[in-house]
């Protein structure tokens, strides 16, 4: 927590893998005191999330779904095996990757109205139609979330963090000096190793309802819920999922006081999907199919969701 993640040592991803093992034991744990305090086993076990929150809840789904009988994970960042994604020129979507761009080409954005920097931070990932948010995000997230991140998978970087380039650190040029090259393959090896050990493949063994507001201007949609969604499909396991793109939607839902004629907070629609959640589960109603949830125009937006929508005639 804080500014660093904690970890016990310095091997790359140490700290992140042991999130996994912490939800582990702490979804044991918290079965085995339910059982001795009421003297029955729980009969149902969810998992769920926000941000980091919602990666973990994916992992869980995938890795530990005999523990769970389902879960929600809300706008939840996206970590993939590099050498699955050899072929892509980022190495692979997360935010090592989009991030630093957007910190490479916002002082241009912001200092000069570069219509070629804005360019390029909508290529990175984030949707052209979030740009009133990232001067926020600019100066509260980019930043500290790429830098605590960046040290976390690759403590050996020397360097401005706009100047990141995650491909080329999983596939080092040539280097000025011979000497360093061993060094730096070796480097480029311990970051492969710690992506691949806390990746996600999208193969879920419970039901799980992912959300992500369509602005969110930290984790990007394109870059993050839509890939998983993917990864869901390229698992097979589309029957156990259903993916919400809340229309409105932002990483930070009191930004919705400030902004309440482009945004909608995400909070409704998360309590909506984990009451879908819990019918699925327990009285076998599929929630509605996957779909862009509107934004309301009117009522009560701050505490309610409209219901999702059916099938046509279903």
């Amino acid at each position: 927590s804080g500014p660093r993640f904690y970890s016990a040592d310095n091997v790359p991803g140490a700290a992140v893998a042991e999130w996994h093992r912490r939800v582990k034991q702490l979804t044991e744990a918290a079965k085995e005191a339910a059982k001795k305090h009421y003297g029955i086993k729980p009969r149902r076990t969810y998992v769920t999330g926000t941000s980091n929150g919602g990666y973990l809840t994916r992992y869980a789904l995938e890795n530990h779904p005999e523990l769970y009988d389902g879960g929600v994970d809300c706008q939840g960042p996206l970590w993939v095996d590099p050498d699955e994604y050899g072929s892509d020129p980022d190495g692979g979507p997360n935010l090592l990757t989009f991030l630093p761009r957007a910190l490479r080409y916002f002082p241009e954005y912001d200092d000069l109205r570069s219509r070629a920097a804005r360019d390029a931070i909508i290529l990175a990932g984030f949707e052209p139609a979030s740009e009133f948010l990232w001067d926020y995000y600019y100066g509260s997230y980019w930043s500290i979330t790429q830098r605590i991140y960046r040290e976390e998978f690759d403590p050996f970087y020397i360097g401005a963090e706009a100047d990141y380039n995650f491909a080329e650190r999983l596939k080092p040029p040539k280097q000025a000096n011979p000497q360093l090259q061993p060094l730096v393959e070796l480097q480029a090896q311990e970051i492969k190793k710690a992506v691949k050990e806390v990746s996600l493949t999208g193969d879920i063994g419970k039901p799980l309802i992912t959300l992500h507001g369509t602005l969110d201007a930290l984790l990007p949609i394109r870059k993050t819920s839509d890939r998983y969604a993917q990864l869901v499909d390229d698992a097979g396991r589309t029957d156990l999922h259903r993916y919400y793109r809340i229309e409105g939607g932002t990483h930070v839902d009191s930004l919705y006081d400030d902004h309440p004629g482009e945004l909608r907070p995400l909070l409704p629609c998360y309590r909506s999907s984990f009451e879908a959640l819990v019918r699925w589960a327990e009285e076998g109603i599929e929630p509605p199919p996957s779909q862009v949830v509107r934004k309301r125009e009117s009522g009560d937006v701050v505490n309610c969701c409209p219901r999702l929508k059916e099938r046509q005639g279903g």
